[in-house]
């Protein structure tokens, strides 16, 4: 499972407090309801993100997965 469970929790930590001091609304969740973070993980890209977290996705139950961050850093992994 790679690491999945250390980062994120890091990456949870950070989900909750970057929203209290930044100033945009960039570590903000995708919009609309029933987004959980399901952790991070660094990939190359938003598209490869989320073309790689979508059947652990599934395999969990969820049917969509939004990937948050910069190319080649660590992704927030949200899934819905």
């Amino acid at each position: 499972m790679r690491s999945r469970i250390g980062v994120g929790l890091a990456v949870a930590a950070a989900a909750v407090a970057v929203p209290l001091t930044a100033t945009t609304a960039s570590a903000t969740p995708p919009p609309g309801d029933g987004w959980i973070i399901a952790g991070g993980f660094k990939y190359p890209s938003k598209e490869a993100c989320e073309a790689e977290e979508l059947p652990y996705a599934q395999q969990n139950g969820y049917k969509e997965v939004w990937c948050d961050g910069e190319p080649n850093t660590v992704y927030q992994i949200w899934n819905r």
